[in-house]
């Protein structure tokens, strides 16, 4: 026999409160009332006083306010994993319900590299909501590794060499490390016939790499140099480095897709092109799950012919 419930039973019979748990979840993930709205296109006011009923209902408190961040109490942790995940079961539900229609829809929820995300996942995400009117994409551009078996993220794109992991993951390109100056150093440029000799110039190093004072050359795939410099300057952003290569203060090694068009345009030019370094991969990784929105396989195709018209 099915049981049957008092419209005034609270959280049954009031779409309200499915509301304020999409209000709560975006509290919880952004981090504070403001941010939540804004990613909700709706008022500050709004989500605050949805909150605050939301917490008035259950006669519980489920956030700790500062002025400078908002946090969930031990209650609101345990129940933002519970509406995160029912929200996350909607949105597949609606996933699967636009995939037999044949358009993707909802909010797609990604996170990238720093650099690649300025360099190619912008202008894909421009490309992808022009071609999808209905999707919407929440991206978390950051040179740091988020977690996401949280459940917040639906795809994380990775650029350089994948670690063992149970998380499911697709290659979708490939990118060529360059050393590159500015042009203001030819005339030091020209007298480096070996990669031993770069050494004596001076260099900038990437922090946000693991190993950024040792490089691995090779000629021909048959001669190999591997060679350990000396930074002059140190800087934890690909974009950054890239800057001050450009503004002559020394050499440094820099991602193909970040400097292409400094390259085409003069901006910088090559350093032993000659020499190769080693080619690193793009690729798309995933949460381990039964179905992939059609969002995210339409966005991961965009990605593919992106990537394939550039090579």
């Amino acid at each position: 026999m099915l049981k049957t419930y008092n419209k005034n039973e609270v959280g049954i019979g009031d779409m309200a409160n499915l509301r304020r748990l999409v209000y709560f979840v975006a509290v919880v993930e952004t981090g504070s009332f403001t941010a939540a709205a804004d990613r909700l296109g709706i008022t500050k006011a709004v989500v605050s006083q949805q909150v605050s009923r939301l917490e008035q209902e259950f006669q519980t408190s489920l956030l700790v306010r500062t002025t400078r961040k908002v946090q969930p109490t031990e209650a609101g942790l345990a129940f933002y994993q519970r509406c995160s995940m029912i929200l996350r079961d909607a949105e597949d539900a609606f996933g699967q319900l636009s995939e037999v229609a044949g358009e993707p829809s909802g909010t797609l929820r990604l996170t990238a590299p720093f650099d690649y995300g300025m360099s190619v996942v912008v202008p894909a995400i421009a490309a992808f909501t022009q071609r999808y009117p209905n999707c919407k994409v929440d991206a978390v551009l950051s040179d740091q590794t988020l977690d996401i078996m949280s459940g917040n993220i639906e795809l994380a794109i990775r650029v350089g060499w994948l670690a063992e992991s149970p998380l499911q993951a697709r290659k979708i390109g490939t990118f060529r490390q360059l050393l590159v100056a500015s042009p203001s150093m030819q005339h030091k440029i020209e007298r480096i016939t070996s990669p031993d000799e770069i050494a004596q110039l001076p260099f900038v190093a990437n922090t946000a790499l693991r190993d950024p004072l040792h490089w691995n050359f090779s000629l021909n795939e048959i001669e190999r140099r591997s060679v350990n410099v000396q930074a002059s300057i140190y800087l934890d952003a690909t974009l950054a480095v890239r800057e001050a290569v450009k503004e002559g203060v020394g050499i440094s090694v820099l991602p193909d897709y970040s400097i292409a068009n400094d390259l085409a345009e003069g901006r910088l030019i090559q350093v032993l092109p000659q020499w190769s370094l080693p080619s690193g991969g793009i690729y798309t990784v995933f949460p381990s799950a039964r179905f992939r929105p059609a969002k995210v396989r339409a966005f991961v195709d965009l990605l593919v012919e992106r990537e394939t018209a550039i090579l």
